[in-house]
């Protein structure tokens, strides 16, 4: 599934991208997103982790935006368990989607394609792969047919459950 990224820039401004749904981390609501550590939202995160998603699905006509903060999860991540995050994550993905972290923003050169022969599949990740976690803080449901909408508040209770607390809004 496809969605909008929308970080915050250097300058304070909003800097928005679509972005590729790339499952939950297991046993959460945090959501995965593959992207280059040579990207520009990259150092937006770093300078404030603050982002949101938007998602519409045009069938059902709901629209989700979740924001959260994230982590940014690179080779040089110290915590043993979020490398192996990161190493999941990129096996998961086709060899040849791999190959995009190789070279990205360079002229393509018709005489030169570029060959799975030069990514060993069994490798872990290449450096410019990151996995990016979102831990959602808020989701504002807006389901235009019905004109319901709902913000979902992720909360722990006093024995560290997790629980949401819901509230339903007059859509805008």
């Amino acid at each position: 599934m496809m969605g909008f990224q929308a970080t915050v820039d250097c300058n304070g401004r909003p800097s928005n991208r679509t972005v590729v749904f790339r499952g939950f981390v297991e046993d959460s609501d945090k959501i995965q997103i593959n992207t280059d550590v040579r990207s520009r939202k990259i150092e937006e995160l770093k300078h404030s982790p603050f982002a949101e998603i938007c998602w519409y699905l045009t069938d059902t006509w709901e629209q989700f935006r979740i924001k959260g903060t994230i982590d940014i999860i690179d080779g040089s991540n110290p915590d043993p368990v979020k490398l192996q995050q990161r190493e999941k994550s990129w096996f998961v993905r086709s060899p040849s989607s791999r190959l995009v972290y190789l070279d990205p923003g360079l002229p393509y050169q018709d005489e030169q394609p570029l060959n799975e022969a030069i990514l060993d599949p069994c490798a872990g990740p290449v450096d410019a792969f990151c996995l990016l976690i979102l831990d959602p803080e808020q989701v504002d449901y807006l389901n235009l047919k019905s004109n319901e909408r709902l913000i979902f508040i992720p909360r722990q209770n006093d024995n560290g459950e997790n629980l949401c607390i819901s509230e339903k809004i007059n859509p805008q």
